[in-house]
């Protein structure tokens, strides 16, 4: 059985009427990871919906969902998990793949009424050491400021981070993970697949680097 989000889902999700287009305002631009336009490149591995109807249990060993503290009361989760540790065996492009735009992608349509610079925070929950890495780029690229975001603090629950791993610091620099947008108007932010097993709540775009407190600013849809 195939619990990923199809386009019928998100119908079902928003009726007939297209995904939201969120807004960015004064700086700060927020958006639910559940909440895309659409996913694509899931042969090898898809993002999942994981709220208090999810079964995910054909995909996941571990039983234990984290939706009771996510914003919104749901997230995506990236299945099947099978790099868990550092002893797990590393398939590059299957559990990991440190390029970009590679496997598992999702859409979502931005409005910014003021471009530039904008560093992206991210809401993840890590469980362990190879579930805490992703990518993100803006209308089909994949600047090389946007790759390898990574966690290592704030383990076993949700926390915001906005750092990328480099061959010096592994745990991430600060300020490292932005955005140019070059352009007011419409443009697709894209998130996709560094490590399976990666569990997304919510990300956020601000003019500022300050990370954001509790479930972060409510989302502004255009």
């Amino acid at each position: 059985m195939n619990f990923g989000i199809s386009f019928l889902t998100i119908l079902m999700l928003y009726g007939e009427k297209a995904p939201p287009l969120f807004e960015e305002k004064e700086g700060v631009l927020a958006a639910e990871a559940e909440h895309f336009t659409s996913q694509e490149l899931t042969d090898v591995r898809k993002w999942y919906l994981i709220n208090k109807k999810s079964d995910v249990s054909s995909l996941k060993e571990d039983e234990t969902l984290h939706y009771s503290d996510a914003s919104n009361k749901a997230y995506l989760e990236l299945l099947p998990d099978t790099r868990k540790t550092h002893d797990d065996k590393l398939t590059h492009g299957v559990n990991f793949t440190n390029k970009p735009g590679e496997l598992a992608v999702l859409n979502y349509r931005v409005y910014f009424n003021n471009p530039g610079k904008y560093y992206v925070w991210v809401r993840a929950y890590s469980t362990g050491s190879e579930d805490n890495g992703i990518h993100v780029g803006i209308d089909g690229t994949w600047p090389e400021s946007g790759q390898r975001m990574q966690w290592c603090e704030g383990k076993n629950q949700w926390t915001w981070e906005s750092k990328q791993r480099t061959v010096e610091e592994h745990c991430g620099v600060p300020e490292l993970i932005w955005i140019d947008v070059p352009t007011k108007g419409e443009h697709t932010i894209s998130f996709s697949m560094r490590e399976d097993g990666f569990e997304f709540d919510k990300w956020v775009m601000t003019k500022d680097y300050e990370k954001p407190e509790g479930k972060g600013p409510k989302p502004v849809k255009k």
